[in-house]
């Protein structure tokens, strides 16, 4: 979903044109992700990556 499907309930216009400040602010958290801009996907790859260095460091450790 991109913020040219949405329409704002406060001015009734898209929100992709931020005519009014409640606009403009979620276009902007749209377009800016969260935890430094990185996507969903990319916080679950780092995740899963994460966990099998984990599991890889254990069994090589031998505990």
């Amino acid at each position: 979903m991109s913020c040219d499907d949405l329409v704002c309930a406060r001015c009734a216009h898209p929100v992709a044109e931020g005519r009014c400040p409640l606009c403009r602010a979620n276009r902007d958290r749209m377009h800016h992700g969260g935890l430094g801009g990185m996507t969903p996907a990319l916080v679950s790859l780092a995740l899963i990556t994460l966990f099998f260095l984990t599991l890889a460091l254990k069994h090589l450790t031998g505990t």
